[in-house]
């Protein structure tokens, strides 16, 4: 049974017998990164590129120059 892309539902291929957990596949129809995360049975979860803001990020001294 292939597993399914979650972007754009093309079906991965993937050998069980050849893949570890942890490891990285991509989707060749949208390029989507997804990680291995079980083999057992075989589970897939999209891989965190972006990081983040730096609107997210506070820095304790900028808090301190205004006070």
């Amino acid at each position: 049974m292939a597993n399914l892309c979650p972007e754009c539902d093309n079906p991965l291929h993937i050998d069980v017998d050849e893949v570890d957990a942890g490891e990285m596949v991509t989707c060749d129809e949208c390029g989507m990164e997804l990680e291995i995360v079980s083999l057992d049975p075989l589970e897939l979860a999209p891989v965190e590129t972006e990081g983040y803001d730096d609107e997210d990020l506070v820095r304790d001294d900028d808090e301190d120059e205004d006070a």
